[in-house]
């Protein structure tokens, strides 16, 4: 099994913590109390759901586009 690149989304949970999840990845999520938990747990989530997939011989989804971030800041002046 080769690697590959794979987008993960994490959002606050309203009860505190994050969850993470795979846009291209169905059904592969996890949760954690703190961004580096959830990043780890996402980790092994990936991990394990590629493993399962491959086990079973189920096609590996490729993601049709990496999601590319970049960050603007700019000025905000508000009127006094």
């Amino acid at each position: 099994m080769k690697g590959g690149t794979y987008t993960v989304k994490i959002e606050p949970c309203e009860e505190g913590g994050y969850w993470a999840y795979f846009p291209a990845l169905p059904g592969c999520h996890t949760q954690g109390e703190t961004l580096e938990e959830v990043l780890a747990m996402a980790r092994d989530a990936l991990a394990g759901h590629l493993e399962c997939l491959y086990s079973h011989g189920d096609p590996i989804p490729v993601e049709k586009t990496a999601l590319k971030r970049t960050r603007i800041e700019f000025p905000l002046s508000v009127p006094a």
